[in-house]
């Protein structure tokens, strides 16, 4: 589908094509709605779906036979260094990380403050905390 028929499909109909675009993911429970504006201007999107964040950006692509492919490149061009990151290493250092933080008490709803620079690090922390179901700033 070209871009004006996309277009002109959100244009007919917002709701079925928000809902349509959300099954790109997978949910643990698929949203009845796309769009919550019971408290507009203040809108809420899939507001009764569940999704895992991190399952989405790591574990399918794994279960899907892409671990081997490169998840993240990372080049600073401060410090010069450069690394390419796999789904299958990213999922490992992500499920090792989130092990450590429920080993240290943290669990859904807590929050998490990262502080560090944009390093494939940070990404690993973002993503750990994603997993256990935790908040991070």
């Amino acid at each position: 589908m070209g871009y004006h028929a996309l277009y002109q499909s959100w244009k007919d109909d917002p709701e079925a094509f928000w809902l349509e675009a959300a099954r790109a993911i997978d949910w643990d429970e698929f949203p009845s709605a796309a769009l919550n504006a019971e408290n507009a201007p203040l809108y809420e999107w899939f507001t009764d779906g569940v999704v895992n964040t991190c399952y989405n950006a790591l574990d399918r692509h794994v279960e899907n036979g892409r671990g081997d492919q490169v998840a993240v490149i990372y080049d600073s061009p401060i410090t010069g260094r450069k690394s390419k990151t796999t789904y299958s290493e990213m999922l490992d250092q992500v499920a090792r990380l989130a092990g450590a933080m429920q080993s240290k008490g943290i669990t859904t709803g807590d929050r998490v403050i990262i502080y560090m620079p944009m390093i494939t690090e940070a990404l690993v922390a973002m993503l750990a905390c994603a997993r256990i179901g935790a908040i991070h700033s």
